[in-house]
């Protein structure tokens, strides 16, 4: 099998490809933009290629992001756009990344980050395959939590209509609830507001 007949396989493998791909299979990483220039790949942002006929679906900008950030999590507004429980719709992209992490160099799409550690960054990620590639976003229970503990950044009337919605379509538990509240140590701010909601 010829060189570029490996990156077409990989890339309908994977759905979106970056050079580091292309040299874990022992090929110079000039063959994706030769393989651009011909027509037989798509730069679909900086270093990302996929095969020209790969449907674009939505949240196909949440699998580029994984694709360069592997550590950050969907969060906040976009998990919540993603579990489809918003009527806000994210001009940007929100992500949780461990504190330690330096601040990435992405240019597009535009990121809102939020920076948190130990069980608030570990707790209640799940990974959603999308366009081939594994993205990492928090459930649901996680994320309306993350929207009280948020608030000053969201509004505390996402998170209100965050919760409500989450509840009223049965795509969370009250036990999921409470224990994210915990993990994100806002069970005080969300009592009420979990009360009126029951």
């Amino acid at each position: 099998m010829g060189r570029q007949q490996q990156i077409l396989e990989l890339a309908r493998e994977k759905g979106i490809i970056q050079a580091e791909d292309v040299k874990a299979l022992g090929i110079s990483r000039n063959y994706l933009h030769r393989m651009h220039k011909e027509g037989l790949l798509e730069k679909i942002a900086v270093g990302l290629y996929a095969l020209p006929e790969a449907p674009v679906r939505e949240n196909s900008s949440l699998a580029e992001v994984a694709k360069r950030l592997p550590h950050a999590v969907v969060c906040l507004v976009s998990a919540l756009s993603y579990h489809g429980i918003t009527t806000q719709i994210p001009h940007e992209i929100w992500l949780t990344i461990p504190r330690s992490s330096w601040r990435p160099e992405v240019e597009y799409p535009p990121l809102n980050l939020t920076y948190v550690s130990g069980p608030a960054y570990a707790f209640g990620i799940q990974e959603h395959n999308i366009n081939g590639v594994m993205v990492k976003i928090y459930s649901l229970a996680k994320t309306v939590a993350d929207c009280f503990k948020f608030r000053n950044k969201v509004g505390i009337d996402v998170a209100i209509e965050a919760l409500r919605e989450a509840w009223r379509s049965r795509k969370v538990t009250m036990d999921e609830l409470v224990e994210a509240a915990g993990v994100d140590r806002v069970s005080k701010i969300m009592r009420p507001y979990l009360e009126a909601t029951v």
